[in-house]
């Protein structure tokens, strides 16, 4: 005959530890659980606490970390007393068909507007411009939101840097301790000015 109650005690050296009600399952203070194999979940694993992965943990889906405060969203800590590098974050496409120009890794600094609607503030973005074994070349590029449009302000790659390589009206200046102008580039009007004389009275480049 099948049991009433619908709520099922384990008591250890007589204190309750654990109970199975309404398909819930509940370990009481103190009380923890080992799983000495695979522990499936197929519904959502909610936690009150911090949860601890001393053996790290892999994720196959994109995974979101969100923060109601100004707190550091996501910190890595190393504690390793050598000199080696750490700690390290790692951007890597494991592709297993690599093509020139593939991008390799995006970091998108988003926000929102006054109409509640997304957009991107700034952007770093690494590029495989060449893959080819021995002659591997790429380069990373810095965009910055001007006027609702995504330019890209700054190039890097093995043989060059560019400034302004879309051709924008975006200007470039060098400020020392007394000119906010020693060096200057008028992007709008195609001129150069150092120390104090006025882009007005250069010529042309």
């Amino acid at each position: 005959e099948a049991p009433t109650d619908d709520t099922i005690d384990i008591y250890v050296a007589g204190a309750k530890d654990f109970s199975f009600t309404a398909n819930t399952f509940t370990a009481h203070s103190g009380s923890n659980v080992n799983f000495a194999g695979t522990a499936l979940v197929t519904g959502v694993l909610t936690t009150t606490a911090a949860t601890v992965f001393n053996g790290g943990f892999a994720s196959n889906a994109a995974s979101t970390i969100t923060t109601a405060d100004n707190t550091d969203t996501l910190t890595l800590i190393s504690t390793d007393a050598d000199a080696n590098a750490g700690p390290n974050l790692r951007l890597y496409r494991n592709s297993s068909s690599p093509l020139n120009d593939d991008v390799t890794g995006v970091i998108s600094f988003d926000a929102r507007n006054d109409n509640s609607q997304d957009f991107i503030s700034a952007e770093i973005k690494s590029i495989s411009s060449d893959d080819a074994d021995g002659s591997e070349d790429g380069t990373l590029g810095f965009s910055v939101m001007n006027a609702g449009t995504l330019q890209n302000v700054l190039f890097l790659s093995g043989p060059e840097v560019i400034i302004n390589e879309t051709s924008n009206d975006i200007d470039f200046r060098v400020e020392s301790n007394a000119n906010t102008h020693m060096l200057f580039v008028d992007g709008g009007n195609n001129r150069i000015s150092m120390g104090d004389e006025s882009p007005s009275n250069c010529g042309a480049i």
